[in-house]
């Protein structure tokens, strides 16, 4: 840090101290500069006690407690020259002390802090004034786990920063400000910098946390959904043994489809589950688009035949745009992630895919011929006719 001379147009460096060679400390000089002048934290802070130590079952002690202007918590940890290795464990604790402190709570702490200070001030009032006069019973102080970690120091070291830079992937608000004295002749000045997250990476730190947990969050969501299937998938296999031709030799699997073959490579009966649907389907999905329509023209010849043997109309869908055809059948409002709706799930399953397997088997010998007779014409099919 350089005083700078504009008579002279030239810069005088001030010498850096450390706060133990001019005599300052910790509670009686930083703590006292910052709870006089929380402004110099980067941003609109109330102080409402100094030293706290009112949690209860404990006799540990904070050394300020403050609201910024959302009515969060702010733990406030000063240190002088050197951070020491425990700063982070110990503002987490305080924080997590500090979390259960009602709008009451608060209020209390805070008129006790304005006594101390004997200048007749209102600790409602005050509050009131800070968040921009809305009414005490409409405030909303310390909701959730919105608590905030404010550390300062002269000196952190890389346990403390590499723990704070760590704990800011969980969406832990902390924020770590080095504090320097310089000296010049006998004026002494104080610079406090914000070190983590520096100030012009701070959205993008708080956006990549953000991130990160919603990434944690989904990972988790999709290894629940994958336990889910399999044990969903487990139950229908077991329930379908001996109750159809269908799905007799084949296991769980993760995902939210399962398939059972035709006896036509790559046509397949298929069971659907979604968060709202139920649906079993008739699946061609050849290697060639032609086969594909192939086999849903050959069967929709026999439409009225195949849904007169289902008992129920079926969406038939040839998907113009698309490689694969399908004929199908839905059943709405289900949910198979709430396991007490397995069973009737179940039950609609095997029915219906039963009711499927014996309208369309009768026509897979035509599909076969259809099949062939396109080969002949082409010189090849994409995929092997028939699984052995």
């Amino acid at each position: 840090m350089y005083l700078i001379a504009k008579e002279t147009n030239t810069i005088t460096a001030l010498t850096k101290k450390t706060f133990s060679e001019l005599g300052f400390r910790e509670r009686s000089h930083l703590q006292e500069w910052l709870a006089a002048n929380p402004e110099s934290l980067g941003e609109k802070l109330l102080v409402i006690q100094k030293e706290f130590n009112g949690f209860a079952d404990t006799n540990e002690r904070l050394d300020l407690l403050a609201l910024d202007g959302d009515g969060n918590i702010v733990i406030i940890e000063n240190k002088l020259d050197d951070s020491g290795r425990d700063v982070t464990w110990q503002a987490m604790k305080y924080a997590s002390y500090a979390s259960t402190l009602t709008n009451d709570n608060i209020r209390t702490i805070y008129q006790s802090y304005l006594d101390s200070r004997s200048n007749g001030e209102n600790a409602i009032e005050k509050l009131e004034e800070f968040f921009d006069d809305t009414e005490y019973a409409d405030l909303v102080l310390n909701q959730h786990l919105t608590q905030r970690i404010i550390m300062v120091a002269a000196n952190f070291r890389k346990e403390v920063t590499s723990t704070a830079l760590w704990l800011m992937n969980f969406k832990i608000r902390i924020k770590c400000f080095k504090v320097t004295v310089h000296e010049l002749g006998s004026q002494h000045f104080l610079s406090l910098e914000q070190i983590i997250p520096t100030k012009d990476t701070q959205e993008y730190v708080i956006s990549m946390a953000n991130k990160v947990q919603e990434e944690l969050s989904t990972e988790g969501e999709v290894k629940n959904r994958y336990k889910q299937r399999l044990e969903f998938w487990g139950k229908f296999l077991k329930e379908i043994k001996g109750k159809s031709e269908l799905f007799q030799n084949s296991n769980p699997v993760k995902d939210h489809w399962l398939s059972a073959g035709t006896g036509i490579s790559n046509v397949v009966y298929q069971i659907v589950l979604t968060k709202t649907d139920a649906s079993i389907l008739f699946r061609a999905g050849r290697g060639s688009q032609a086969e594909n329509k192939l086999i849903y023209d050959t069967l929709i010849l026999h439409k009225t035949e195949i849904e007169k043997s289902f008992s129920s109309p079926l969406k038939w869908e040839r998907m113009e745009d698309n490689k694969i055809s399908k004929v199908s059948y839905y059943k709405t409002g289900v949910n198979y992630y709430n396991s007490d709706e397995w069973q009737d799930i179940i039950i609609f399953l095997i029915e219906f895919l039963n009711r499927l397997e014996k309208a369309i088997k009768p026509h897979l010998g035509e599909v076969k011929k259809a099949l062939i007779n396109l080969s002949t014409e082409n010189h090849e099919l994409t995929d092997d006719l028939i699984i052995s």
